[in-house]
């Protein structure tokens, strides 16, 4: 039986975590803010995860074109606990990760690019 296109997504959020075990929850979502596969704790909202990471990269993508820095590449944020890192897929979606604090974070970077490129594929 094939994997539907959301299950294909979360095997390969799955994928990126027992890869880079720093990263503790992860997610992709649309750029309209709506969520198409997780791999998220139960204590996390995935609406509001979603809603707030298609802002980020929204802003991000501005901020990165008016101050002339070119494409937006990623956006991370550091907290006292930890990361919230956002890459592009695509045209269409965000690869959101929340990483522990103390993450090896070139490591991490390396196996979300990866991802978002055979993520790229899949949301098409």
């Amino acid at each position: 039986m094939a994997m539907t296109r959301t299950d294909q997504m979360v095997s390969r959020l799955r994928s990126m975590q027992a890869a880079s075990p720093e990263i503790e929850a992860s997610a992709i979502v649309s750029v309209d803010g709506l969520i198409m596969a997780s791999a998220l704790p139960a204590e996390v909202e995935e609406d509001r995860v979603s809603a707030m990471s298609a802002a980020m990269l929204s802003l991000g993508e501005r901020i990165s074109g008016e101050l002339g820095r070119g494409l937006l590449d990623q956006v991370y944020i550091r907290g006292d606990h930890g990361y919230v890192i956002l890459t592009a897929v695509g045209e269409e979606a965000v690869l959101t990760a929340l990483a522990r604090e103390g993450a090896k974070l070139g490591l991490i970077f390396l196996e979300m690019r990866r991802a978002a490129e055979d993520l790229a594929l899949v949301v098409g």
